[in-house]
């Protein structure tokens, strides 16, 4: 995170993905002992088509400002898909960003309505996964989705989260490489400033996949998780944006095992006090790491 904090953002990310990029990926031979995850430095440089000496510039955050077409050549050399390649073109020392005034992040009385009237899990959340909204069948499905929580922190510490993702390797990839997309330059943003300090002092799951440096969208999917009670449910996922929020679904398909499973869960949690919670968000407060491992 060194280069990170002392603004090469551009050099950690390309340090980052060359290690993950193996001589046999690229078409080198890999014979003889190598020092280095990945590849070379002049190896990059060679297939990119430009001189090690520029490229050695471009990682140690000498040359901020490369051209669209060298970027493109890395960007192939180290085999990135359109996410990754658009998220390099946007690292490089352009535009000057005027200051913004960061709104609260708000749920508007008319979603709050909406969250109350739907019969699925569905709940609001804010760009750092905080939970500012839920109903009550979202809560039926995972506590951790009561308003307040923050589904990565949560996804990362709180042990009940292991058992209940079907891939919870996967998910806490995914959810890593997710943040950082939505970071995008708002690295100065002190709720993502925040999240992200707690998770490095807490978290060697998320210090391993920061260090990655993946970025990928969270946006529409189909999940496979494991509630305490009814089992396993698989669900669709869909995120639609309001306003400056994302209110986040998550459905069956008609008439399935998890659909049935999902109106037994919805007829167990009718004796339970329901509403829909309000704007918000409180820290637990957790620090210890229940997985400090990588698996």
């Amino acid at each position: 995170m060194k280069d990170e904090e002392s603004g090469n953002r551009l050099g950690a990310y390309l340090r980052a993905r060359r290690e993950l990029v193996s001589p046999a990926q690229a078409g080198i031979p890999s014979g003889g002992h190598r020092r280095v995850p990945g590849l070379r430095r002049e190896e990059v440089a060679l297939l990119a088509g430009i001189s090690p000496d520029y490229y050695l510039r471009l990682e140690r955050g000498r040359d901020k400002n490369p051209s669209p077409q060298v970027l493109e050549s890395l960007a192939r050399v180290l085999q990135l898909d359109d996410v990754e390649r658009t998220y390099l073109l946007g690292l490089t020392a352009a535009r000057p960003r005027a200051p913004r005034r960061k709104r609260p992040e708000h749920v508007p009385a008319r979603v709050h309505e909406l969250l109350a009237h739907l019969q699925i899990p569905a709940f609001v959340e804010g760009r750092a996964f905080d939970v500012l909204a839920s109903n009550p069948m979202a809560v039926a499905l995972s506590p951790r989705l009561r308003p307040g929580q923050n589904r990565l922190r949560s996804l990362l510490l709180d042990p009940e989260e292991r058992a209940f993702h079907q891939d919870w390797a996967k998910s806490t990839a995914d959810f890593v490489a997710a943040l950082r997309t939505t970071i995008g330059d708002d690295t100065d943003d002190p709720r993502f400033v925040e999240l992200v300090g707690e998770l490095a002092l807490s978290s060697q799951r998320f210090r391993t996949l920061w260090a990655r440096h993946d970025v990928r969208g969270l946006d529409g999917g189909t999940t496979t998780v494991h509630h305490p009670v009814v089992g396993d449910l698989r669900l669709h996922r869909d995120k639609l944006p309001v306003d400056d929020v994302l209110l986040v679904v998550y459905y069956p398909d008609k008439g399935s095992d998890s659909d049935e499973k999902l109106r037994l869960l919805a007829a167990l949690s009718c004796a339970e006090p329901a509403g829909t919670a309000h704007d918000g968000r409180a820290d637990d407060g957790r620090t210890d790491d229940p997985h400090p491992t990588t698996p």
